[in-house]
Formats: C-alpha cells, structure tokens, sequence
C-alpha cells in the first residue's frame, strides 16, 4: 500500500492595488521557495465570484512531519512576511493529500 502523502492548504485575499506585484511575487519567488523547502505545489484556485478566499492554494510533501518543520521554521516565516506585504486573511492547514480538490 502506497504511503499517503500530506497536503498544505492556503488560504488569502490579495491586497486591493497589490495584484501585479503580488503575481511576481508568487512565480519568482513564493512557489521557487517552497519547492526548495520540500513542498511541491499541486493547485491554485483564484475566486472569481462568491463569499470565499481570494486564493485557494495547495502542495504535496511526502509526509506531515515535512510540512511541519517547513511551517516551524525561519525560512517559512520569512517567506510569509514578505507574502503578508501583498496578501490578507492568510490561513493554512495540513491534511492528507486526497488527489482532488479540498478545502
């Protein structure tokens, strides 16, 4: 049986006027960051219409104890306060990593 992988689940609003800067910000430097850290993306859903973050955004690790030294350490907290300069309302959690949308 195939060992069940985990799943890093974000949640944010982009600042109003930050778009563009923020879209930089996630392809140059976010999504690179995490990779390295050892979370592989695996979605971003963006919220056209309806009462729900702006961003839903996802990545894969092998197992939860990966994701959580990521999410304990420097390098994560540093890369969310420089995401909190364009974003708000972020949230995230783990989960086991189902192979289709979650929430």
């Amino acid at each position: 049986m195939a060992k069940p992988m985990y799943k890093l689940l974000m949640t944010w609003d982009i600042r109003p006027g930050k778009e563009s800067e923020y879209f930089e910000f996630v392809v140059q430097e976010f999504v690179p960051k995490l990779t390295r850290l050892g979370i592989q993306p695996s979605e971003a859903w963006y919220t056209v219409w309806g009462n729900a973050p702006q961003i839903l955004t996802g990545g894969v690790a092998e197992d939860r104890g990966t994701i959580e030294t990521v999410v304990e350490g420097e390098e994560w907290k540093t890369l969310l306060e420089r995401l909190m300069n364009y974003v708000s309302n972020f949230n995230y959690k783990i989960v086991p990593a189902l192979g289709h949308f979650q929430l």
